[in-house]
């Protein structure tokens, strides 16, 4: 059985398609903030520890569960791999279930409200954000952290990295399995400027005032808006 599940995972649940290297903006890499040994410590400390149970107690059964569902409900593979931009301005393949119809290749377009791309399952699994749940990998791979500025599509960060004042220095961090800005209502498609300005100040906000106590308010906030489910998340 081990096997057959190791066989069948490339084809089966992932679509491992991705973006060319080049549409990322690399000319201006953003400079690394550094933490405190001992800050530095307890957060990488928090995030193996948190993100290997979660992945045993959750994630272990939940995979499977979804991924079923996902090909049960809507032709194509149960799991996408992305590229997103990672600390330092370097890109890593970010793990999703998949919540929109199947086209391979298909050109980057940000969800919107009603999209009709988004499957009944995926409307379910961004409204819960447990679409993001596979993310959790990345942070025990040390690419992502539990808490900090969210990584966007590279096609996303090419329109604003050399024209948003602080937008590169997002990235200056590790990016998160959830942020500030997330917790607080900031997510969703960013039509307007401005909606895509007020993340970039809540995640600002948080490089600047970083902490373990910090952190654990995120976390709380977030799984609040889990049960709850956001509006905001198509």
């Amino acid at each position: 059985m081990r096997r057959f599940v190791i066989a069948l995972t490339p084809r089966f649940m992932m679509d491992i398609s991705f973006p060319s290297f080049t549409d990322a903006p690399y000319s201006q890499p953003p400079v690394r903030v550094p933490m405190p040994d001992r800050t530095a410590w307890a957060k990488r400390t928090f995030d193996i520890v948190v993100s290997f149970l979660l992945l045993l107690a959750i994630l272990s059964w939940l995979m499977p569960l979804v991924s079923l569902l996902v090909r049960l409900t809507s032709p194509g593979p149960a799991l996408f791999m992305q590229l997103r931009m990672g600390r330092g301005g370097i890109p890593f393949r970010c793990l999703k279930f998949r919540t929109m119809t199947y086209t391979r290749n298909a050109e980057f377009r940000q969800a919107v409200r009603n999209d009709s791309r988004v499957t009944k399952l995926g409307a379910f699994l961004r409204r819960t954000s447990l679409d993001e749940m596979p993310q959790l990998i990345n942070v025990l791979l040390g690419q992502m952290s539990l808490v900090g500025p969210r990584p966007h599509p590279l096609r996303l960060d090419a329109q604003h990295w050399h024209t948003m004042p602080g937008y590169i220095d997002r990235y200056a961090i590790r990016p998160g399995l959830t942020g500030l800005a997330q917790s607080r209502g900031c997510r969703g498609e960013t039509a307007q400027l401005i909606q895509m300005q007020h993340r970039v100040r809540y995640d600002l906000l948080y490089i600047r005032k970083q902490s373990f106590r910090l952190d654990i308010q995120i976390c709380i906030w977030t799984v609040l808006n889990m049960i709850g489910g956001d509006d905001k998340a198509w």
